[in-house]
Protein backbone atom coordinates (compact mmCIF):
# COMPACT_ATOMS: atom_id res chain seq x y z
CA UNK A 1 0.00 0.00 0.00
CA UNK A 2 0.89 3.72 -0.63
CA UNK A 3 2.27 5.53 2.34
CA UNK A 4 1.96 9.00 0.39
CA UNK A 5 2.87 10.89 -3.19
CA UNK A 6 4.73 14.25 -2.80
CA UNK A 7 5.58 16.56 -5.99
CA UNK A 8 7.21 19.42 -6.01
CA UNK A 9 6.07 23.20 -6.64
CA UNK A 10 7.98 26.21 -7.33
CA UNK A 11 5.69 28.44 -6.07
CA UNK A 12 3.58 27.10 -2.99
CA UNK A 13 0.44 29.44 -2.67
CA UNK A 14 -0.15 29.22 -6.48
CA UNK A 15 -0.14 25.45 -5.78
CA UNK A 16 -2.48 25.73 -3.14
CA UNK A 17 -4.75 27.84 -5.37
CA UNK A 18 -4.65 24.63 -7.87
CA UNK A 19 -4.95 22.06 -5.36
CA UNK A 20 -7.27 23.17 -2.69
CA UNK A 21 -10.39 23.45 -4.65
CA UNK A 22 -9.58 20.17 -6.40
CA UNK A 23 -9.00 18.10 -3.10
CA UNK A 24 -11.93 19.77 -1.53
CA UNK A 25 -14.02 18.31 -4.10
CA UNK A 26 -12.42 15.15 -3.78
CA UNK A 27 -13.27 14.85 -0.28
CA UNK A 28 -9.90 15.35 0.97
CA UNK A 29 -8.71 17.13 4.14
CA UNK A 30 -6.08 19.25 5.03
CA UNK A 31 -3.65 16.64 6.89
CA UNK A 32 -0.15 19.22 7.45
CA UNK A 33 0.68 22.18 6.19
CA UNK A 34 3.62 24.45 7.06
CA UNK A 35 5.59 27.08 4.97
CA UNK A 36 7.22 24.44 2.70
CA UNK A 37 4.34 21.70 2.31
CA UNK A 38 0.87 20.90 2.29
CA UNK A 39 -0.77 17.73 2.39
CA UNK A 40 -4.28 15.98 1.75
CA UNK A 41 -5.67 13.33 2.84
CA UNK A 42 -8.42 12.08 5.45
CA UNK A 43 -7.18 13.48 8.68
CA UNK A 44 -9.02 10.81 10.72
CA UNK A 45 -7.10 7.47 8.82
CA UNK A 46 -3.75 6.96 8.56
CA UNK A 47 -3.96 4.20 6.25
CA UNK A 48 -5.85 6.34 3.63
CA UNK A 49 -2.71 7.43 1.09
CA UNK A 50 -1.98 11.08 1.40
CA UNK A 51 -0.92 13.35 -1.73
CA UNK A 52 2.10 16.51 -0.33
CA UNK A 53 2.68 19.26 -2.66
CA UNK A 54 5.77 21.12 -1.49
CA UNK A 55 9.29 22.59 -1.85
CA UNK A 56 12.08 20.21 -2.77
CA UNK A 57 13.85 18.95 0.17
CA UNK A 58 17.09 19.66 -0.76
CA UNK A 59 16.70 23.10 -1.26
CA UNK A 60 16.94 23.11 -5.26
CA UNK A 61 14.00 24.08 -7.91
CA UNK A 62 11.50 21.51 -7.96
CA UNK A 63 11.38 19.49 -11.63
CA UNK A 64 9.33 17.28 -13.53
CA UNK A 65 9.95 14.09 -13.88
CA UNK A 66 8.66 13.01 -17.55
CA UNK A 67 6.18 10.15 -17.16
CA UNK A 68 5.63 10.57 -13.68
CA UNK A 69 2.04 10.41 -13.49
CA UNK A 70 -0.61 10.17 -10.11
CA UNK A 71 -4.03 8.93 -10.67
CA UNK A 72 -6.77 9.10 -8.80
CA UNK A 73 -9.99 6.79 -9.10
CA UNK A 74 -13.65 7.53 -8.94
CA UNK A 75 -16.69 5.35 -9.41
CA UNK A 76 -18.23 7.88 -12.26
CA UNK A 77 -17.43 9.51 -15.30
CA UNK A 78 -19.16 12.70 -13.82
CA UNK A 79 -16.81 13.18 -10.92
CA UNK A 80 -14.20 12.94 -13.58
CA UNK A 81 -15.76 15.66 -15.86
CA UNK A 82 -16.14 17.98 -12.68
CA UNK A 83 -12.30 17.53 -11.33
CA UNK A 84 -11.33 18.26 -14.92
CA UNK A 85 -12.90 21.32 -15.18
CA UNK A 86 -12.08 22.45 -11.47
CA UNK A 87 -8.36 22.11 -12.02
CA UNK A 88 -8.63 23.95 -15.66
CA UNK A 89 -10.53 26.65 -13.69
CA UNK A 90 -8.25 26.68 -11.20
CA UNK A 91 -4.39 27.24 -13.32
CA UNK A 92 -4.04 23.46 -14.83
CA UNK A 93 -3.80 22.45 -18.31
CA UNK A 94 -4.89 20.11 -20.27
CA UNK A 95 -3.40 16.64 -21.14
CA UNK A 96 -6.50 14.94 -22.41
CA UNK A 97 -10.03 16.12 -22.09
CA UNK A 98 -12.50 13.66 -20.49
CA UNK A 99 -13.70 10.82 -22.05
CA UNK A 100 -13.24 6.90 -22.59
CA UNK A 101 -10.36 5.49 -23.47
CA UNK A 102 -10.71 1.78 -25.06
CA UNK A 103 -7.31 0.93 -25.45
CA UNK A 104 -6.69 0.89 -21.92
CA UNK A 105 -9.55 -1.68 -21.49
CA UNK A 106 -13.31 -1.37 -21.66
CA UNK A 107 -14.76 1.17 -19.75
CA UNK A 108 -11.86 3.36 -18.73
CA UNK A 109 -12.69 6.48 -18.75
CA UNK A 110 -9.89 9.13 -17.55
CA UNK A 111 -8.86 13.06 -17.85
CA UNK A 112 -5.65 14.32 -17.90
CA UNK A 113 -4.23 17.40 -16.46
CA UNK A 114 -0.70 19.39 -15.47
CA UNK A 115 -0.70 21.13 -12.38
CA UNK A 116 0.84 24.74 -12.23
CA UNK A 117 4.34 23.40 -12.02
CA UNK A 118 3.58 20.62 -14.73
CA UNK A 119 3.21 17.44 -12.36
CA UNK A 120 0.63 15.23 -14.15
CA UNK A 121 -2.88 14.07 -12.88
CA UNK A 122 -5.13 11.70 -13.76
CA UNK A 123 -8.63 11.10 -12.92
CA UNK A 124 -9.99 7.54 -13.72
CA UNK A 125 -13.02 5.06 -13.70
CA UNK A 126 -12.21 1.38 -14.61
CA UNK A 127 -16.05 0.47 -14.34
CA UNK A 128 -17.37 -0.93 -17.85
CA UNK A 129 -19.14 1.53 -20.17
CA UNK A 130 -23.03 1.55 -20.10
CA UNK A 131 -24.72 -0.18 -22.89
Amino acid sequence: MMAYTMVGTRDLEKALRFYAPLFTEMGLDVCWKDDVSISYGKADDLNFPRFFVGYPFDGNEASVGNGAMTAFQFPAPEKVDKLYGVAINNGGSDEGAPGYRPRYGDGFYAAYVRDPDGNKLAFVVYSKKDA
